[in-house]
């Protein structure tokens, strides 16, 4: 594993999405002003988090067991085993995967964790989302963009309010991908629990944490010009593709794997 910058300084003054996630997860990387945030939001949100993680452990291997064998996971979040690339290259060792983030700490816990098997590899990259162009080129170091790549954006779009235009961010990197690559996405919504919205909200704009949960037509732009994988853009616990299924509950997220034509 390679980081890509130097260590940059951790504000533990503010809280900050990846470590409120990792608190809802049960870890243990987070402050107390991350445990502020998730104390007040409600208490369905840390069965959501396993919820949403539990699909990207099934979405990952499904596309690993197909035949892709790189990712770009952006938004990574701290790491929590199983991660991404332990799911991808405990099916495709010579998987190569590049994990970014804008967290400082998640920089600190990738060099410890995020560690490739001797055939693959597994790069992470200190950068925003907002800046996908960026992203993409420092990519290219490591994934061939010649080949099929999936694209994870796990519960991180929420995170960008309309006026950062998370559809043009959405299309620049899509566009960057080659034929046969996928998106594997998920997203906030309150369409099955509309009751806890404002409290949610709340509980984030308490935190100076920008938060747009979307409705599904919200939802499906993202989406556009792709073609999605059965059964669709559905809540996190109706996606699967192979037995068993998951337990079907209430879901505070949307999920979708769609495959770039």
């Amino acid at each position: 594993m390679t980081a890509g910058v130097s260590r940059p300084r951790i504000d533990t003054s503010k809280p900050h999405p990846a470590r409120v996630y990792d608190w809802l997860l049960g870890g243990k990387d987070n402050y107390p002003v991350d445990q502020q945030v998730g104390e007040t939001l409600p208490e369905e949100a840390r069965g959501n988090a396993a919820r949403n993680r539990a699909f990207m452990h099934r979405a990952a291997a499904w596309l690993a067991k197909n035949g892709v064998d790189q990712f770009l996971d952006i938004g990574t979040g701290i790491p929590t085993e199983p991660n991404l690339h332990q799911i991808v290259q405990g099916i495709r060792p010579d998987a190569r995967i590049v994990y970014a983030d804008n967290d400082p700490i998640v920089l600190r816990h990738a060099e410890a964790l995020l560690t490739s098997t001797p055939q693959g590899a597994t790069h992470f990259l200190h950068a925003d989302v907002r800046q996908p162009e960026a992203i993409l080129e420092r990519a290219r170091e490591v994934l061939d963009f010649d080949r099929p790549v999936a694209l994870s954006l796990i519960a991180l779009l929420h995170f960008l309010p309309d006026d950062e235009d998370p559809y043009r961010i959405v299309r620049t990197l899509v566009g960057a991908l080659p034929s046969g690559s996928h998106l594997l996405l998920s997203h906030g919504t309150a369409d099955q629990h509309p009751e806890l919205k404002q409290e949610t909200e709340a509980a984030y704009k308490k935190g100076a944490i920008p938060l747009r949960m979307r409705t599904r037509s919200e939802v499906e732009p993202f989406f556009a010009g792709l073609e999605l994988v059965a059964p669709g853009l559905v809540f996190a616990t109706e996606w699967y593709r192979e037995e068993p299924a998951p337990v079907q509950e209430r879901s505070g997220f949307y999920v979708g794997v769609a495959r770039v034509p």
